[in-house]
């Protein structure tokens, strides 16, 4: 049973509209229903979940899009316990042991786990002294997570946000001139074992030897708190929200497209759709930054981020994507997920970077039948194949490079033991990055949003408070990507959005955690 004290009652008449069921529209409605607010979400897909979904391919197989896994999921589950309901009642996670398997082409092998003993054991059989560091690395991370966290939790809407008390205690911790390989020279002179705790920096599409050292806390978060695989795909967990929404009072409507948000001077009022104004008293926008602001906001509401500034904006690298239904089992070892790390590992991030696309290429691949046996139909498998590419700001020509670099992809796969697939291949859909930006609407085909760089992250990163009567919410926001981070973010943009329409004392009461004050300006003032 949801409480609803009087402050929250005072919220009743209030409407907002969402843009967006990817998993911070999702995240966002669901609090903001909490609140009493009569919430709107548009979504112009006919399902929920953005490329937080799990689709259905002709012969029975089943694949995520694009999320594989589930981390920390704490977030989502005071999430869910804020609207009277527990996660686990909705959907199920299978804690998965090993997280992976790491494969080094340059030789050896990490099952990566989150048992102490067990994973110093595997870093010890191919860097013996390094194991001896691997404890050392969790005691600092641990130290460094508690002091960050605040900081995720935190609204930068104001320059003087930089200066907050949170941010002033975990700048000891946090070596802002540090890359994330730097830091882990500390503790691990094998590059193969800095792998092992360095990939993580790629779910934001950046390079372990550029990306700031505060993300080695993406390797410790996954180690400490263990990954997990929702059953029926990371989608369960979409359309368990979807399902909350609904049974919240949530009005959502699928297959409609907003056109554009609408303004009464300076405040957003409201979203054109169909033709028709939907009237509202704050816009709530959830899409791929870069693309969506660009589509649905003038640049007159936009002076902080118009075209010009957007179009010089670093951005992550994009994916090439391999969805493949196979006839037959897969080889006894392949595990859960399986990432291949290049011999020249640093020159294949370099060339990503730089514009260049790999001819010697890492790669994921996500094999859930392993653990759930839902993915495919008996005898079957649905594979998961990922290779980080750049994006298309290089200048790729994927018409015609698509069908060689496909078969270059299977001739790497051969590495890991899936020699005979080809022929066994019953189903087959390729993504690559000009369908991420025509079929997903991702600009330049950048699957991680804007870059994780100091000066695109916290206060230099789209707000979460984007103008008056309008927010932000995903990836393309503070904190960042990465699911638990867009379920903070959604978090942060609530409560936001409920002290602008209550106050404060009511934002309190909403079960949110605490945010910095709100500022009377934002992005647009």
């Amino acid at each position: 049973m949801l409480q609803s004290g009087d402050g929250l009652r005072t919220l009743s008449g209030r409407r907002v509209v969402v843009v967006g069921a990817g998993p911070g529209g999702l995240a966002t409605a669901l609090l903001l229903a909490r609140a009493g607010i009569h919430v709107t979400l548009f979504e112009k897909d006919g399902q929920v979940g953005g490329r937080t979904k799990t689709v259905d391919a002709p012969g029975g197989y089943r694949f995520d899009i694009g999320p594989t896994f589930f981390l920390y999921p704490q977030i989502l589950a005071d999430i869910f316990e804020s609207c009277g309901e527990r996660l686990e009642g909705h959907v199920k996670l299978e804690r998965l042991d090993p997280q992976y398997h790491l494969v080094f082409e340059a030789g050896g092998e990490i099952r990566a786990t989150g048992d102490m003993e067990r994973l110093e054991a595997e870093v010890a059989r191919i860097a013996p002294d390094d194991a001896k560091n691997v404890k050392k690395f969790f005691a600092d991370n641990r130290v460094k997570l508690k002091f960050f966290k605040p900081v995720l939790e935190q609204a930068f809407h104001t320059l003087r946000s930089m200066a907050s008390p949170g941010m002033l205690r975990a700048l000891p911790h946090l070596h802002p001139g540090r890359s994330v390989d730097r830091d882990l020279r500390r503790y691990f002179a094998d590059p193969r074992v800095r792998l092992a705790f360095a990939f993580q920096t790629k779910y934001l599409g950046m390079s372990p030897f550029r990306c700031p050292s505060l993300f080695t806390i993406l390797s410790f978060l996954e180690y400490e708190h263990g990954v997990y695989h929702p059953v029926g795909g990371c989608g369960a967990v979409s359309e368990a929200m979807a399902g909350l929404c609904r049974r919240m009072g949530v009005d959502l409507r699928l297959g409609e497209a907003v056109e554009r948000v609408t303004f009464a001077g300076k405040r957003a009022d409201g979203v054109m759709v169909g033709g028709q104004h939907v009237r509202a008293d704050a816009v709530v926008i959830n899409g791929d930054f870069a693309k969506v602001i660009q589509d649905l906001v003038p640049e007159t509401h936009r002076p902080r981020w118009r075209d010009a500034k957007i179009g010089k904006a670093r951005l992550s690298c994009s994916t090439f994507m391999m969805y493949l239904g196979i006839e037959g089992k897969m080889p006894a070892g392949l595990g859960h997920h399986t990432i291949l790390l290049a011999e020249a590992y640093e020159r294949n991030i370099a060339e990503i970077t730089e514009g260049t696309l790999p001819m010697q290429p890492s790669l994921y691949v996500q094999h859930a039948g392993y653990t759930d046996g839902g993915m495919a139909p008996p005898g079957h498998t649905a594979l998961y194949v990922l290779v980080p590419v750049p994006n298309l700001k290089a200048g790729i020509d994927w018409a015609r490079t698509r069908a060689s670099y496909r078969a270059l992809v299977l001739e790497r796969l051969k590495l890991l033991g899936l020699d005979d697939i080809e022929g066994r291949i019953r189903y087959e859909r390729i993504v690559d990055p000009t369908e991420w930006r025509d079929g997903f609407s991702v600009y330049e085909g950048a699957t991680f949003n804007l870059a994780h760089d100091l000066m695109q992250m916290l206060y230099f990163r789209p707000h979460n408070r984007f103008g008056p009567g309008l927010y932000l919410v995903g990836g393309g926001t503070h904190p960042g990507s990465g699911l638990p981070v867009i379920y903070e973010g959604a978090r942060i943009s609530a409560r936001l959005l409920i002290e602008e329409l209550a106050g404060a004392r009511v934002a309190a009461d909403s079960g949110l955690p605490e945010t910095a004050a709100l500022a009377t300006g934002g992005e647009a003032s």
